[in-house]
């Protein structure tokens, strides 16, 4: 009487080999998966991709193909202060009215930053600080989205006066 063998020690049946027409079957669908797949990355981590200048062209351009939309550029460190200056508000004795000009120097469109005005004493501490959104410094809702490479923009601000602790101010962009 023979035994036979339980199933799972059995060899393995034949299989017959792939075709040629199979093998570029195979071979197109892997092709087919690995874009698919960076396609899907691609879109997936777009804002990351958008927001460095190396790779934004790409997406831009991946965009405008795909139709999807990319987050706006921000690069606060572009603006460029071309002009302040801070007196005596003419009609509120106990203020100050600060105005200045600023350019967008970034490759890309900006949207407009939150301004950081900080007055300092004479050791340079700091006794003001303030943020101030694009509302507040253009005296409205801005008349565009934001900058275009190369454009400026004027601003005025009308703030309490310290007294004579501030003697310097500086802008910052965020």
């Amino acid at each position: 009487m023979s035994r036979s063998l339980p199933r799972f020690v059995r060899p393995p049946p034949r299989i017959a080999p792939l075709s040629a027409r199979g093998r570029w079957g195979v071979a197109l669908g892997l092709v087919a998966g690995s874009l698919l797949l960076v396609l899907q990355v691609l879109l997936a981590d777009r804002a990351r991709l958008a927001a460095d200048a190396r790779t934004r062209p790409f997406m831009e351009r991946a965009c405008a193909l795909l139709g999807c939309t990319l987050p706006p550029w921000r690069e606060p460190r572009a603006f460029t202060v071309l002009s302040r200056e801070i007196q005596p508000h003419p009609s509120h004795p106990q203020a100050l009215l600060v105005t200045a000009s600023f350019r967008n120097d970034a490759r890309w469109p900006q949207p407009w930053p939150l301004l950081e005005l900080a007055l300092t004493d004479l050791d340079g501490s700091r006794i003001g600080l303030r943020r101030f959104r694009p509302e507040e410094y253009l005296g409205g809702a801005p008349a565009r989205e934001g900058l275009a490479p190369g454009q400026s923009a004027t601003i005025a601000l009308e703030i309490l006066d310290p007294g004579n602790r501030a003697v310097a101010f500086e802008f910052d962009f965020h």
